[in-house]
């Protein structure tokens, strides 16, 4: 069985790492680049790098802050926010990530899943997808969970999956900074329906929550912000606990 990743997430504004509730109230959680050596040394599996601002304000995410992350890690790490094409990627890949992850531009542009998929391969390729439940449906919401779409995200994380990309990075907007725990009905649905990898993100408060996503939520790694950054979850205290509960997981 493969083991279960633990990925701390590093949602980048103007430089800094921040942190929300809900996609907004945004407050200061420390560099970045300071932040990846520590998960590195830490025990944390994989990073993921989100410049929040990039889509929103129409910049492109910055590839020097990518070369010194790259040059203080030795995990792998994904970086998005603001890619929409073959070129931001290469740019990225070159400075040192390993993944890219695009949300926004994979639903303008569904076309763009297929044109990195052959060109750089589907292990690079995460789609996020950012969602909140209206009437009774899972919707996705594009530009930082601000822009609602028609799309339904089962029927859009299967469309993804077919045009090729390697992992979905399913954010539940409705529990994102609640720390009340994962959406894991709608994980567990992901997986059932995927062939690929599914990262759960959203929720995370405690460290049972974590084991209810791997279990219950059939979730391949957990995502999580300010449990992290703020200290209320060690991540090598995480890992024994994980292990106690017989989830495969690498210490």
């Amino acid at each position: 069985m493969l083991t279960k990743r633990i990925i701390p997430c590093l949602d980048i504004k103007n430089g800094r790492t921040v942190k929300g509730v809900n996609f907004i109230d945004l407050r200061d959680a420390g560099d970045p680049v300071e932040l990846a050596a520590k998960y590195a040394e830490t025990g944390a599996d994989e990073l993921v790098f989100l410049d929040i601002s990039a889509t929103e304000e129409r910049r492109k995410t910055l590839a020097d802050l990518v070369l010194r992350v790259a040059e203080k890690i030795n995990i792998p790490f994904t970086v998005g926010g603001g890619i929409s094409s073959v070129e931001d990627v290469d740019i990225l890949l070159q400075n040192g990530a390993d993944k890219v992850s695009i949300n926004s531009s994979a639903v303008k542009n569904p076309k763009l899943i297929n044109e990195l998929a052959a060109k750089f391969g589907s292990q690079c390729v995460v789609v996020a997808i950012d969602a909140k439940q209206i009437n009774g449906k899972w919707t996705v919401h594009l530009v930082g969970g601000k822009v609602p779409t028609d799309l339904d995200l089962f029927e859009w994380a299967q469309e993804v999956e077919s045009r090729g990309a390697g992992e979905i990075l399913f954010t539940s907007m409705d529990h994102d900074g609640t720390k009340a725990g994962f959406a894991d009905e709608a994980l567990a649905r992901l997986s059932e329906l995927l062939n690929i990898p599914v990262i759960a993100s959203g929720g995370a408060g405690t460290m049972q929550h974590f084991t209810d996503t791997f279990t219950s939520g059939k979730a391949d790694a957990a995502l999580a912000a300010s449990v992290f950054h703020f200290h209320e979850i060690d991540i090598p205290l995480l890992k024994l606990e994980l292990k106690s509960k017989n989830i495969p997981i690498r210490l």
